[in-house]
């Protein structure tokens, strides 16, 4: 699974830092490393919403506050574990 966080001027004023670290943790704490590729890109060209986040392509816009239930309904839950 592809997992994509926008690193952008925008997406960093709305906290992707958080977002990210946020993720690794929860991909570390299920087990996911070797299946989940969490890496950064800069604009993603959607800057009006929160911070900007594609799982497999699929967009999403995520705040700080909303990942950990963001990490259960689109990754954890889309895992066959």
């Amino acid at each position: 699974m592809d997992v994509v966080v926008c690193i952008g001027s925008s997406c960093h004023l709305k906290g992707s830092r958080d977002v990210i670290q946020i993720l690794e943790r929860n991909i570390a704490l299920n087990g996911l490393k070797d299946q989940v590729n969490l890496r950064g890109s800069f604009c993603m060209g959607r800057c009006q919403g929160g911070v900007s986040v594609t799982v497999d392509g699929k967009d999403f816009s995520v705040s700080p506050s909303t990942t950990e239930e963001f990490f259960n309904r689109e990754i954890l839950g889309r895992m066959s574990i």
